[in-house]
């Protein structure tokens, strides 16, 4: 009776075909998944889904597809095949020496000297809008968030420790001295406080909706 209970209890109103819907689940799957979460998710017997795996592991070795469906630790999962090992190596080993562009630099360089600063202030600094390039240095790691500006609210931006490691010094202090290249931040002092409360405005609909990057910055 326990067994035909928890059978049932494992049964749903299938949401989609069994197969595709294994291989939407499977895909998006940070660790391998037992049959019977499978069949809960899905909607199917265990049975019936313990099938299904292994025929869809069978028709990728026959397809010979770049991938394959293993069962491993007790449970499924998908896996890059072994003879396209020196392939994928490649990709991501490229996709993490891959160069900032220069607006991605000087967006950096912006934040690394001016930190704790606000998007808005950057980009009163370099004349454009740094929404596309400072999400590029979010997503690399080599910016983060530092909390509110106090007086208008807006989100302040840090560069990290990792920034620190890629460029091979121990601390900001390392940082070459700056202020002959740069124009009188007095000067400038006005408009970036402008800018800042236009950003502390602004930013939840930005947030939700970033503002398209300028065509100079479309690229990072």
């Amino acid at each position: 009776m326990t067994d035909q209970t928890t059978e049932d209890e494992t049964l749903a109103v299938p949401l989609a075909d069994l197969r595709p819907a294994l291989e939407a689940v499977l895909m998006v799957a940070d660790q391998p998944l037992d049959e019977l979460t499978l069949a809960t998710t899905v909607g199917y017997p265990p049975g019936e889904v313990t099938d299904a795996l292994a025929a869809l592991a069978g028709e990728y070795d026959e397809q010979g597809r770049g991938f394959e469906l293993r069962n491993v630790a007790g449970g499924w999962r998908f896996y890059t095949r072994e003879e396209y090992a020196p392939v994928v190596e490649s990709f991501v080993l490229e996709g993490q020496q891959a160069r900032l562009t220069q607006a991605a630099l000087e967006t950096l360089a912006v934040v690394a000297y001016q930190q704790p600063v606000s998007r808005a202030r950057v980009s009163a600094v370099r004349g454009v809008n740094v929404d596309g390039v400072m999400r590029t240095l979010l997503n690399r790691g080599l910016v983060e968030e530092a909390g509110q500006d106090g007086e208008h609210g807006a989100t302040l931006y840090r560069t990290t420790s990792y920034f620190l490691e890629r460029i091979g010094i121990v601390s900001l202090d390392e940082l070459p001295e700056l202020a002959p290249y740069l124009p009188e931040m007095a000067d400038m002092e006005e408009e970036l406080a402008e800018a800042a409360a236009s950003d502390a405005s602004t930013e939840p609909a930005s947030e939700a909706m970033p503002a398209p990057a300028s065509p100079a910055e479309g690229e990072q």
